[in-house]
């Protein structure tokens, strides 16, 4: 793992169990590749009901974002944002709750501005392809 949580505490605003992530295995300038097990945890934030649904692995890839987001540039704190829009949504399964192990984020730079980002992302548990999507984000000024 290159980086782990608490490193991703410090890179995101995203704090205690709403820091999704467990690590990051791999970016560059284009990508990122990270890892979470905290859709197993009965404290996560996310839940309702005591289920986890598949769409809030679109948090799980926002988060992602803002890692990459904050590596990209130079390692600081993120600048924040948010989401402006999604696309080409599709989910494959209902719920992320029920899933043992780690699940992989991947998340792939499109397009880059000052102040916006067009990413593609994923989400895996093992070779099992969960929810992808495109995702616009607009940063803070």
């Amino acid at each position: 793992m290159l980086i782990d949580h608490a490193a991703i505490q410090r890179l995101i605003p995203h704090a205690g169990a709403m820091c999704l992530l467990g690590g990051v295995m791999h970016w560059d300038a284009a990508r990122i590749g990270c890892i979470a097990d905290s859709h197993r945890a009965e404290a996560n934030p996310l839940r309702r009901d005591g289920l986890l649904g598949i769409l809030c692995g679109v948090e799980y890839a926002a988060q992602a974002m803002a890692v990459h987001g904050a590596l990209c540039s130079g390692g600081g704190p993120s600048r924040g944002g948010m989401l402006a829009g999604l696309r080409n949504l599709a989910w494959y399964e209902e719920r992320l709750d029920l899933l043992c192990g780690t699940i992989e984020i991947t998340a792939d730079r499109l397009h880059g501005e000052a102040d916006r980002m067009i990413y593609a992302f994923e989400l895996r548990h093992g070779a099992r392809l969960l929810l992808e999507g495109r995702a616009v984000v607009v940063l803070a000024a």
